[in-house]
């Protein structure tokens, strides 16, 4: 298949080349783990690979990809907490933005994931909940990403 007939080479399609990579992450009161992000699938997908030990028993991983007839990105999150969690987003104004609508002890709720302040070597990710449909966002948790070996 040339990249021509690639339907993963739209122009979209390279929006999270930013993640890609090995990343230390740092978190407050002193968490640490690590994310291994790389292209799978023909440069299609894009696979995480999230390690929160030493800090949480956390451990994740995602599968994300483009869609350019709708020009959004989908992702689905998987853990080894049982969790399973499905985003759609974009990149708007230099911020990656994924969401999500769940509901949580009855109450609908939205949750997202941004990727701002992304420079070669670093980039900063919040998870975020708002509980007025969206006018109002608080972080719940702030990861700084940092190439390994920089």
């Amino acid at each position: 298949m040339t990249e021509k007939e690639n339907p993963c080479s739209d122009p979209g399609a390279g929006q999270f080349d930013f993640w890609l990579g090995e990343w230390e992450l740092t978190w407050a009161d002193g968490g640490r783990g690590s994310n291994r992000v790389k292209k799978i699938m023909d440069g299609c997908v894009i696979q995480e690979n999230f390690d929160g030990t030493p800090s949480t028993p956390l451990r994740g991983m995602s599968v994300s990809t483009y869609l350019p007839v709708t020009n959004e990105w989908k992702q689905i999150w998987v853990d080894n907490q049982g969790g399973y969690l499905d985003f759609s987003g974009g990149f708007v104004d230099g911020k990656m933005i994924l969401e999500r609508e769940a509901v949580i002890e009855g109450q609908p709720v939205k949750q997202r994931m941004v990727w701002y302040n992304i420079q070669a070597d670093a980039l900063e990710w919040d998870w975020e909940r708002s509980d007025d449909g969206g006018q109002t966002w608080k972080t719940l948790w702030h990861i700084d990403y940092k190439r390994s070996g920089t």
